[in-house]
């Protein structure tokens, strides 16, 4: 395997994993829930299929979008564990070692937990920090639509 091409190949496979399934069913939920007078509404107002749309849906689903924004963005900065353990314990020379799994080398083959222990608290605050500047500027932006 050539190092070059591991991170593109597990970037796929990550990009593959979270465009279906989950996110899916919590954007189906949400156009469940949006209440048909709206469009109704909309319809009696003389909007077409655009602007129902544009009015209507994507400002309904901002709620749903935010929430799989932020997590989407908590499970990129956490992830990739299964799958570096899995598929190439790390390698080739080391390019697939994501820091959860740099975290579990260090706790449990050197057994060096302190410092395993500050890493996770490091992922941790960068973890709150991103989410908060999400909540902050992103939950603003949504509201605005």
């Amino acid at each position: 395997i050539d190092k070059n091409w591991a991170k593109p190949a597990f970037i796929i496979m990550f990009v593959w994993a979270s465009a279906g399934g989950f996110n899916m069913i919590l954007y189906l939920a949400g156009l469940q829930n949006i209440p048909p007078e709206l469009y109704e509404a909309a319809e009696m107002d003389g909007a077409g299929w655009w602007a129902r749309l544009r009015y209507v849906t994507i400002p309904q689903l901002a709620p749903t979008t935010f929430f799989i924004f932020v997590t989407s963005v908590i499970g990129g900065l956490q992830g990739g564990f299964e799958a570096a353990y899995v598929m190439t314990q790390g390698g080739p020379e080391g390019s697939t070692t994501f820091v959860s799994y740099y975290i579990y080398l260090t706790a449990y083959e050197q057994l060096n937990i302190g410092y395993a222990a500050a890493i996770s608290m490091v992922l941790f605050a960068l973890i709150l920090v991103v989410t908060l500047i999400n909540w902050r500027f992103g939950g603003k932006r949504l509201e605005a639509s």
